[in-house]
């Protein structure tokens, strides 16, 4: 797997929020989706297309991780947080998944 990094631009599908990609933004930073765009990081091979809905969120060696799972095809990818995400969001998929 070869990481390939693009600097990409996008609205949000679910939101709707203006997203300024930095080369490694794979999800909206807003309300946490995504969109199944890749086979392996980067490439945009994936044919599916589908949303990717933040499911849970883990915390590993005291990072965030956003488990994203494809409302189209069931596929799930984990996703690192970034700094410049809706905390409150975070905080909001991390009490949902607390039953």
């Amino acid at each position: 797997m070869v990481f390939i990094r693009k600097e990409e631009d996008f609205i949000c599908q679910k939101c709707g929020f203006e997203v300024k990609g930095n080369g490694y933004t794979n999800h909206c930073p807003n309300c946490l989706w995504s969109k199944h765009v890749d086979i392996d990081p980067g490439d945009r091979l994936s044919e599916c297309m589908g949303m990717m809905e933040p499911i849970r969120i883990e915390n590993k060696d005291r990072e965030y991780n956003i488990i994203h799972k494809c409302t189209k095809c069931g596929k799930i990818i984990p996703n690192k947080a970034q700094k410049e995400d809706n905390f409150q969001m975070i905080v909001q998929i991390s009490a949902e998944n607390t039953n």
